[in-house]
Parts: C-alpha cells; sequence; structure tokens
C-alpha cells in the first residue's frame, strides 16, 4: 500500500479518535471527568445530609455509619470528612462530626430537593410507590434552588412529602409532623398514620405492601413484644414491633371507626349487583386519583359490577352507562357502600 496513503488513514484514525476523547463538552474524557466530579459532589452531599438526618433524630453518625450509607471504605470517609472539614462543612468536637451553618444550608437544599421530587412524583405521575424514594436520590443533586423554588410553587408549596416527611422552605424552616412510633400506642387507642419510614427500602416495600399511607385511620387491638395488631379499612393487620415502629401516628382525642362498618371494598361487589360509591382511598394519588375522577368515580355515583374476565380480573363495571375494566389493585382504592335491597 502507499506510505502516503497509510500515513492519511493513520493521521485521520488519530484525529477521530481525538475528537471522540477530547470534544469539549461532550468527549469521552471530558464526560468521564464530569461523571468524576459529579460522583464527588453526591458522596459530600450525601454526606452532609446523613449528618444532618442523625442530627435531627438526636443521633450520634460515625466514619462507620457514613461509610455504610455512602457504600464506601473507611479511608475513603475518612478523607471525605477531612476534606469537607476544610472547606468549612463540618466541624469535629470533641470526637462528635457535626455540620456548620455552610453545611447544614447544603444538607436542607437537599433534602428539600429529594422531598419535593417525591411529592411531584406522588402528584403528577404515574411511577409506582416503591420508586419514589429511588428516583428521588438522584434527582436531588440536579435540582438548583431556583428550580426548586418553581417545583415547590407548581405543586402549592407542600409542607409534606408523601409519606409524611416534612418539606423544608427555601429557608430552611419545616413542620415536624409531632408523631410517636406505632409500636408504644395502648391497646384500643385510636391513632391517625402522619409519617411512614421510607428507609431501609426493604421494610417500607412491606409496609405499603400492607395497604398502609399516612392519613390512615387505625385501632391498635393488641400490643404485645412480639406483634402490633390493628385494624383498618375493613381488615385486620399484624406487624412485628420493629417494622411498627417505622410508623409514626397521632393520637386522636375521641374513638374513632377506622371505617364506616357499612363500607367495603370495590372488589366486594359481585357481577349484577350495585353500589354507591362512598370515597377514593387516599392511597390512591396524581395521575390515577385524576383518571378516576374523569371516568366519573365520585362520591354519591352509583356503579354496577357487570362481568369478570376468564381470568377473573380485571373486572368490568357500569358507571354513568359507561363500561369501564378496572383491576382488583385499582378497584380496591375505591371505597363503596351497596345499594338498599
Amino acid at each position: 500500500m502507499n506510505t502516503s496513503l497509510v500515513l492519511l488513514i493513520f493521521g485521520v484514525t488519530a484525529v477521530f479518535i481525538s475528537i471522540l476523547l477530547f470534544r469539549p463538552d461532550k468527549g469521552l474524557y471530558w464526560r468521564w471527568q464530569q461523571a468524576r466530579r459529579l460522583t464527588n459532589r453526591v458522596l459530600r452531599e450525601d454526606t452532609l445530609k446523613h449528618i444532618y438526618k442523625s442530627e435531627i433524630k438526636g443521633e450520634r453518625c460515625s466514619i462507620e455509619s457514613i461509610a455504610g450509607i455512602l457504600n464506601i471504605d473507611r479511608n475513603k470517609t475518612a478523607v471525605l470528612l477531612t476534606t469537607l472539614q476544610e472547606d468549612a462543612y463540618l466541624q469535629i468536637i470533641d470526637g462528635q462530626i457535626q455540620l456548620t451553618a455552610q453545611g447544614r444550608e447544603v444538607a436542607l437544599h437537599i433534602v428539600r430537593a429529594h422531598r419535593l421530587w417525591e411529592h411531584h412524583l406522588a402528584e403528577e405521575t404515574g411511577i409506582d410507590e416503591v420508586d419514589w424514594h429511588t428516583q428521588a436520590e438522584y434527582q436531588e443533586h440536579l435540582l438548583t434552588a431556583q428550580e426548586l423554588d418553581k417545583l415547590a410553587q407548581q405543586l402549592g408549596n407542600p409542607t409534606y412529602d408523601p409519606h409524611g416527611d416534612p418539606i423544608p422552605t427555601a429557608t430552611g424552616e419545616l413542620q415536624a409532623h409531632d408523631g410517636q412510633p406505632l409500636s408504644t400506642i395502648p391497646v384500643n387507642q385510636s391513632v391517625r398514620i402522619v409519617h411512614i419510614e421510607d428507609e431501609p427500602e426493604i421494610v417500607y416495600a412491606q409496609l405499603i405492601a400492607d395497604g398502609l399511607y399516612p392519613g390512615m385511620i387505625i385501632r391498635v387491638i393488641e400490643s404485645s413484644p412480639d406483634r402490633i395488631r390493628f385494624f383498618s379499612n375493613g381488615d385486620e393487620h399484624v406487624l412485628a414491633p420493629i417494622l411498627a415502629a417505622n410508623i409514626s401516628v397521632i393520637l386522636l382525642e375521641t374513638a374513632v371507626s377506622p371505617e364506616p362498618q357499612d363500607t367495603q371494598p370495590l372488589t366486594q361487589l359481585q357481577p349484577g349487583e350495585t353500589a354507591e360509591v362512598v370515597a377514593i382511598s387516599p392511597k390512591c394519588r396524581g395521575l390515577e386519583r385524576r383518571r378516576f375522577m374523569d371516568l366519573g368515580i365520585l362520591r354519591g355515583t352509583q356503579i354496577t359490577a357487570e362481568f369478570q374476565s376468564p381470568s377473573n380480573d380485571p373486572v368490568a363495571y357500569r358507571i354513568r352507562g359507561a363500561l369501564i375494566a378496572l383491576r382488583h389493585e385499582q378497584a380496591n382504592l375505591i371505597k363503596i357502600r351497596r345499594a338498599e335491597s
């Protein structure tokens, strides 16, 4: 092959590789650098958030607890803490790690971003509840203060996220829910759930799979070192005390029935039977709630079960002259009162 042609091909290839690697802002090298900077920032911000949450709970955080949260080794954690201390984001007094005013400001921004984004996901999207936390963990590091102010305004400046955690204002103020652990509630006491802890995720997934949500009224019927048993929405629930401790409740001054005795979920309606819609469960939020309302599923509306699919799910219902299909998990969110015969 002609030497000049070989040199030309080599030169073109070298130029192409250089562009691929070092093109400003878009080259692989610059993307790697940006990813590296973002990773370092995420570690710093997650550290400050963890210290803040520990302070709020009255707990003492350590190198070990931070390393566990960040999933990095102790040596890297020690270097990270040293850097944050040098940058005046934290201070270590008598062996205790504490945030400075500057560090607390960053931590509050991350917490605000996380909880506002979860509220956005709950109210404005159809994303599954178990995925809210994971998506917010990523998004919290990307939102600017200006974007958060705009998002808060669009959402109506909410004070709590979907789990009941207080959302800090732009100036760092927050309104605590003042709840106490369900595991401490005496028998025959009516309470309202005000907060469900969303960490660890495996525990949270179990609690929401049990149909629990902030705003739910429950009555404790058994409390022992082995289990907490309570009644709500026509169902009996049993939790281990360690799980019940992740639920915060407030006492109700007077005994309140968790649900009127003559109401039940729509799934109990058999083909040919008619009932009156009493309510849509508060657990139903965002796009799905709006879809129900658009379909005419409103308080006082008559609804009739027409027929089941071969697999018994979904079921066809007639409402306001229209035939709609609802899955069992959707129909469970609709409370009805059977028509008097």
